[in-house]
């Protein structure tokens, strides 16, 4: 239950939208709590390795689509302009002044925990074999990373409740992200956190009311990314149980307004195009669910909840949401073309 391999056309389209984004410093939305009139700079002085793509998480995820199709397409027509942009960017002096920002006192919250998350899951792509000429990015990012996942090991504990949104604070994305990194680069102390706050946080839920998603403005789907990030935590038996009481009637395809593609109105307002990535996004997270439920050990539970159908539906369901938003990613209007490459390739590809 693996994505196929990601065909060569779609991959150097997607890395031709990055690359027409990571240098394009406007227009652009800062997110910069300002102290004095000294702190009223362009993103490019406050943002050296990240400033394009409108704002700075889409500037990290739109690196991290540039190194993931750079491992997954070795033959891909945009390779040597893919690793000169790269290389470019993510050099040890920008990154120690996108260190310094975060250390700002005003900067405590900046990015947290969607963009923390992206940026984790950019040096982890990296880090993993591949590029050899990529080698000096990884040591440059090694220290944001770090300074990222310390700021999780202080942020955790503090989190009294799960933040469930459809956006970008959305807790369960974070913490996903923030496993991986942590499992696949050796910050134990970190994944062990994140596996125990999960647990913490969404263990406990049943009947969860995702007969209310979509939001008018969603890129994720609270439910499903929870599900995802459950799907890691738990083992492949637990997490069968687990599944059958929180969404009782995946099995069957409902809610319907879960498994069933949004309707995009309108791809030239930043807020409505969300629903591409929310399609997107939804494509990805099933895909995730069914290899979940593939592995031999879930399959006692299956049975036993009545499940046996459930990765069909999924991958119905995944193919329905990639069928109505893969299309839209290239609309020509910069509000989903900065940013929808990524959620294509998650969709597509998956996550690592």
């Amino acid at each position: 239950m693996h994505p196929a391999p990601l065909p060569i056309e779609l991959a150097s389209r997607l890395a031709r939208l990055a690359l027409a984004s990571i240098h394009r410093e406007y227009p652009h939305k800062l997110d910069h709590v300002m102290a004095s009139d000294a702190d009223v700079r362009p993103p490019r002085d406050l943002h050296p390795a990240f400033h394009g793509c409108y704002d700075w998480h889409s500037a990290v995820h739109a690196h991290w689509v540039l190194a993931r199709v750079l491992r997954a397409s070795p033959g891909l027509p945009e390779r040597e302009q893919i690793i000169q942009s790269l290389t470019r960017n993510l050099t040890p002096d920008n990154i120690a002044a996108e260190i310094a920002y975060l250390e700002r006192p005003l900067s405590r919250a900046f990015e947290r925990t969607y963009g923390w998350a992206w940026l984790l899951k950019l040096h982890e792509e990296i880090f993993l074999p591949g590029e050899p000429r990529l080698r000096g990015c990884s040591d440059a990012l090694r220290p944001l990373a770090r300074a990222i996942g310390d700021r999780y090991l202080d942020y955790l504990p503090r989190l009294t409740y799960p933040i469930r949104t459809g956006v970008h604070a959305n807790t369960a994305f974070g913490l996903w992200f923030a496993l991986d990194w942590a499992n696949n680069t050796g910050y134990d102390d970190l994944g062990v956190l994140v596996a125990d706050t999960a647990l913490h946080l969404f263990e406990q839920d049943t009947d969860y009311p995702a007969r209310l998603e979509p939001s008018g403005s969603d890129f994720l789907s609270p439910a499903l990314i929870e599900a995802g990030l459950m799907s890691r935590v738990l083992r492949p038996a637990e997490f069968a149980g687990w599944f059958a009481s929180f969404l009782p009637g995946a099995a069957r395809g409902e809610p319907r307004s879960l498994f069933s593609p949004a309707l995009v109105s309108d791809r030239s307002d930043p807020q409505i195009v969300h629903l591409d990535g929310l399609n997107l996004s939804r494509a990805w997270c099933v895909r995730a669910l069914a290899r979940a439920f593939n592995y031999p050990a879930a399959q006692p539970a299956l049975r036993e909840h009545n499940l046996t159908s459930l990765p069909a539906t999924l991958l119905e369901s995944a193919a329905a949401h990639e069928a109505a938003s893969l299309p839209g990613i290239t609309s020509g209007d910069y509000a989903g073309e900065h940013w929808l490459g990524t959620f294509a390739l998650l969709a597509t590809l998956g996550e690592h």
